[in-house]
Order: structure tokens, then C-alpha cells, then sequence
């Protein structure tokens, strides 16, 4: 494996699981405060996927020649695009 691929790994490895507890707690104690589902999963998905984007952001200089790399930042991206438009729908 090569050394991008192996830093690129690890970043994942070491830094999702945690991104993904907090993102999910805030999910979860949203829902125990009572809050419309709807707007629970729009907050969720815009913090998680501002909170991912940010990650690939800082990993960039590492690892930006993979294509996997890529599909991450453009799964990051459309989650936090998708986190927008559901909050503004719930909203109007």
C-alpha cells in the first residue's frame, strides 16, 4: 500500500468513529429535547458533513492525488448540502 493511501487510511481510521459519536449525540439529545424529526436530521447531516468536510480539508495536503480522497469530499459535501436543504425546508 502505498504512503498516501496508508495516511489516508488512518486519518479515516482514527478520526470518523469520533466525528461520528459526537454528530450522533447531538442527534440523539435533539431528539430527547423534543425537537421535529425532520429537524433533527438536517441539523445532523449539516453538522456532519461540515464536521467531514473539515477533516478532508486538513487532510488535503496529504492525500489529495487519490480519487478516493475525492469521493469522500464529495460525499461530505452533498451531506452538508442535503443538512441545508432539509433545515430550510423545515423551517419555511
Amino acid at each position: 500500500m502505498d504512503e498516501e493511501r496508508r495516511v489516508f487510511r488512518d486519518y479515516l481510521l482514527f478520526t470518523v468513529p469520533h466525528i461520528t459519536v459526537f454528530a450522533g449525540a447531538l442527534f440523539g439529545l435533539m431528539m430527547l429535547l423534543g425537537l421535529d424529526v425532520r429537524l433533527s436530521a438536517g441539523i445532523f447531516a449539516l453538522i456532519y458533513g461540515m464536521m467531514l468536510s473539515v477533516l478532508g480539508l486538513i487532510i488535503r495536503p496529504h492525500v489529495s492525488g487519490l480519487r478516493l480522497y475525492w469521493a469522500f469530499m464529495t460525499f461530505s459535501i452533498f451531506l452538508f448540502g442535503a443538512g441545508i436543504i432539509i433545515v430550510l425546508g423545515v423551517i419555511a
